[in-house]
């Protein structure tokens, strides 16, 4: 019985199509968030204004792509059903602080789901939850597609930290909570970098300047987190803490009850 509680249950099962899916659109997501850093000088990409309205419109088709691999290996009607109402959860959570500096209860659920469910599940709940956000607040725009990468890699992350069959208890919840503070942090450094190259216009002392050199830039870039976002992270960052270390057990202990009453694992069989 002990080892049937312990075993980690995943509710879809990355193969290798939604593995090369999943690094695909990543390695996209890092271009679209971090060119104006990565681009050179000299090439058109870095002079463009197009750029961020390019990434926007190639993300959302990335998105799909990933999500339809990733159910085509193993996103059966319980794990759908499991998907729906965590994501409805994840939703409902986010207007309760959205615009509050920076309070988003919704980190703490994303990466608790994350860590019981898995990295493939928990990137698809990300972004399926910040998509039915922004559609419940009325938060669609271009920033849309890039919210729901972020918040992906938040919760697919949790399904990737070390021992989910052994470390359990309260190292466990310790481990979520400063894994929920850098992911909260990261998420907004981030989400800075898809908004920053809009203001490149108001040629200010924080702003993207396209062609100047990486450090240059960087400083920018530091400077603009420090004085736009850092009152917004680190609420993040503490409420996601204080939820998970408050509700963290108990919610770590309903996932898992009801992964193992849902049996992802078990084969369907029907009867004559």
């Amino acid at each position: 019985m002990t080892g049937t509680r312990d075993r980690q249950v995943r509710a879809i099962r990355l193969g290798r199509r939604s593995i090369a899916a999943l690094l695909l659109v990543s390695a996209v997501g890092v271009m679209a968030f971090g060119w104006p850093l990565l681009a050179a000088s000299t090439s058109g990409l870095a002079h463009s204004a197009d750029a961020p309205w390019l990434f926007a419109a190639l993300l959302p088709l990335l998105l799909a792509v990933v999500v339809a691999a990733i159910a085509d290996s193993g996103l059966d009607a319980k794990a759908i059903a499991m998907l729906g109402v965590l994501a409805a959860a994840g939703a409902a959570l986010r207007p309760l602080g959205a615009g509050t500096a920076g309070i988003e209860p919704m980190f703490f659920l994303m990466v608790l789901s994350g860590r019981v469910l898995g990295p493939g599940f928990g990137f698809v709940l990300g972004s399926v939850s910040m998509f039915a956000s922004a559609l419940l607040t009325g938060g669609v725009g271009p920033w849309m597609p890039f919210q729901m990468l972020a918040m992906g890699w938040v919760s697919m992350g949790a399904g990737l930290l070390p021992g989910p069959d052994r470390l359990r208890g309260a190292r466990e919840v310790l481990m979520l909570a400063g894994y929920g503070a850098v992911a909260s942090l990261l998420y907004g450094t981030v989400m800075n970098l898809q908004g920053w190259p809009y203001i490149g216009a108001l040629a200010t002392g924080i702003s993207f300047v396209p062609g100047d050199p990486l450090s240059d830039n960087l400083a920018r870039f530091v400077a603009y987190c420090l004085a736009t976002s850092l009152g917004w992270d680190i609420p993040r960052a503490v409420v996601t803490v204080t939820a998970t270390l408050a509700l963290g057990p108990a919610v770590l202990k309903a996932l898992r009850r009801a992964t193992r009453r849902a049996a992802f694992d078990a084969p369907v069989t029907f009867g004559s």
